[in-house]
């Protein structure tokens, strides 16, 4: 390695150890919030497309599909956010070598991850997919969709994973750069491909599938770059349970909570068509719109995830406090307009995605109630994440666990047989705000806990 290399390597470690800390979240944040965001935007555009452009059912068939692309999500963060959060925690600890074989195995395993699911999903699409409340005019456009975006599920693992240690390793605007590639070819191929071309929503699939596939390669092309901090190396494909097991530990907190969602996705969808399935439909308007502002915070959390990290590693805590309740600040802030936008705004809203009457009346009406208490998901979203970052498995988990399962869960089983349709929007304010208390209650312990330890090791806090 050059000493020209090395210097940068340096600079980088050097940059997230001692930079004000407000600087470096902006310098990490911003290029993560723009990338997720324009990532979500290029989403919601395609839900337009195809709203507009093939009409409602077509929209309450891609509602259908979020539980099963999310069972895809879930395989894929279990390994890609496992893996940012430990080699940001080994690089603070000043061990590159085994920041590469971490890289190196998380790959392999990501492949063996898509492979399986892959074939699964091939084999038992349309059985999951009336699990998650199909009804027979949905059907067919889930099916078709999910059956043309198969291939690109693969690239959308491998490019979010290593987009994200990418990121960790001091990379943050080449992290923003893979996001732009994919979101601007399928911004520019998907009303090619569904209005040019008449594909309809499998015109969609097949934009987002190219997408993917040319982000893919731009990421692997950095991390074959022996000027990369760290890159992929021979030796390092090995698999060692040794190195796999603490990134599958990390991982598991949102692996867990997108196979969650998965379960409640389904128990919604299904509950929903009892009421109509145009009622599918509202809610796939009402969450494209919380998503939105959800990759906002999570952006600020992937812009957290290597300060926090690599603070730890390092023992700094006082830097990591001041980084966690920066995050704090302004993911509040954002869910605050939310439920302003939400409370003031919902027609504005549900007529982004459609010019049915009916369909926009009960959109306003969802919105209002599903966003009464969000409020208070930036700091849950946040201090989730801030367990994360700190390898505490077992508390991100729960924290992970508790709006979707101990909560939310529950209530959709039990609210609908006292409140009708309404029982199903009211979950969503009552699980926020059950959550939102569990994780005040949990981050004061864990700063009591970091005080002590800081005073036990004679270091500040």
């Amino acid at each position: 390695m050059t000493t020209r290399v090395m210097e940068k390597e340096n600079d980088r470690f050097s940059e997230l150890a001692n930079a004000p800390v407000g600087r470096l979240l902006w310098k990490y944040s911003l290029p993560a919030i723009v990338g997720m965001m324009v990532m979500s935007l290029y989403n919601v555009i395609d839900r337009i497309y195809i709203g507009h452009g093939v009409g409602p059912d077509a929209i309450e068939g891609l509602t259908i599909t979020f539980p099963v692309m999310n069972i895809s999500v879930a395989f894929g963060v279990l390994i890609g956010a496992g893996a940012s959060a430990r080699i940001s925690i080994v690089l603070g600890m000043g061990n590159k070598r085994l920041a590469e074989r971490i890289l190196g195995n998380s790959f392999v395993m990501t492949l063996i991850f898509g492979t399986f699911y892959i074939a699964m999903f091939g084999l038992f699409m349309e059985p999951l997919l009336r699990l998650f409340g199909a009804s027979d005019s949905s059907l067919p456009y889930a099916y078709e969709f999910m059956m043309y975006i198969l291939p690109g599920l693969m690239f959308n693992n491998i490019t979010f994973s290593y987009n994200n240690v990418m990121r960790a390793t001091g990379y943050p605007v080449r992290a923003m750069v893979s996001m732009f590639i994919g979101a601007g070819l399928n911004v520019i191929l998907a009303p090619i491909f569904i209005f040019g071309l008449k594909w309809g929503i499998k015109g969609a699939a097949i934009a987002t599938d190219i997408a993917m596939g040319v982000s893919m390669l731009f990421v692997l092309w950095h991390f074959v770059q022996p000027t990369s901090t760290i890159h992929f190396k021979r030796g390092t494909f090995q698999l060692s349970a040794g190195v796999l097991l603490p990134v599958i530990a990390i991982g598991a907190a949102p692996c867990i909570v997108n196979t969650a969602g998965c379960l409640v996705n389904a128990v919604i969808n299904n509950t929903l068509q009892g009421y109509g399935g145009a009622n599918v439909a509202t809610m796939g308007i009402s969450v494209t719109f919380i998503q939105l502002l959800i990759t906002f915070v999570l952006g600020l959390c992937l812009g957290m995830q290597p300060i926090v990290g690599y603070n730890y590693g390092a023992r700094k805590f006082d830097r990591l406090k001041r980084t966690y309740w920066l995050c704090v600040a302004v993911a509040t802030a954002v869910c605050t307009l939310g439920t302003v936008f939400g409370q003031a705004t919902p027609g504005l809203i549900a007529r982004m995605f459609t010019t049915h009457p009916g369909q926009i009346a009960a959109s306003e009406h969802a919105l209002r109630i599903i966003t009464w208490v969000f409020w208070g998901a930036g700091f849950q979203v946040v201090s989730t994440n801030f367990f994360q970052a700190l390898g505490d498995a077992g508390k991100s988990i729960f924290m992970s666990l508790s709006r979707q399962v101990l909560f939310m869960f529950p209530l959709l089983l039990i609210l609908p047989s006292f409140m009708g349709l309404d029982g199903v929007w009211f979950a969503f304010p009552v699980s926020d705000l059950a959550a939102f208390l569990i994780a005040v209650v949990l981050v004061l312990v864990k700063f009591r806990d970091i005080s002590r330890l800081a005073a036990n090791e004679g270091l500040r806090a």
